[in-house]
């Protein structure tokens, strides 16, 4: 194996890792949302924050440096069109994904209290919180499934 290969081949599972959490988190934050189960929301609320600390964010950090290495072992330059644009949607990603971290966490941290507190709702902060989390999902999720693309169609 080619070390372009290789790094080829980690570039590619780091989309995945990507793809594949976020899909994973949105799906089972979801669910458990809708069971409306205090106790079921702060189980799954933990799980997630863990998950995107494990998966997400190292294939995060680790794309860049990928990508980078393919560039140098490709000969590829950075003013190829379809890059620039792969970048710019890795930053509008970014700029979902990060505070999506955060409201995951006090998501987390208010399902629990809920859940302690033995309360039979949670608080209404907490539902604010769920619909921007559900709402940037969209454009962040997006964006990576754009850079995807791009990266297999080089259309420009």
């Amino acid at each position: 194996m080619t070390p372009y290969v290789l790094v080829k081949f980690l570039h590619v599972l780091g989309a995945i890792v990507i793809l594949g959490t976020g899909t994973g988190i949105a799906f089972f934050m979801l669910m458990a949302h809708r069971t409306n189960d205090v106790a079921f929301i702060a189980r799954t609320a933990s799980v997630v924050v863990v998950a995107d600390t494990i998966f997400t964010l190292s294939a995060v950090l680790l794309q860049p440096v990928t990508g980078g290495l393919l560039m140098m072992l490709s000969a590829i330059p950075i003013t190829e069109h379809w890059l620039l644009a792969s970048l710019a949607l890795y930053a509008v990603a970014g700029l979902f994904w990060i505070p999506v971290v955060f409201m995951q966490i006090e998501m987390r941290d208010l399902a629990r209290q809920a859940a302690v507190d033995q309360r039979s709702a949670l608080p209404p902060r907490y539902f604010v919180l769920f619909r921007r989390w559900f709402a940037f999902g969209f454009p962040g999720f997006g964006a990576t499934m754009l850079i995807l693309w791009l990266m297999i169609a080089k259309p420009f």
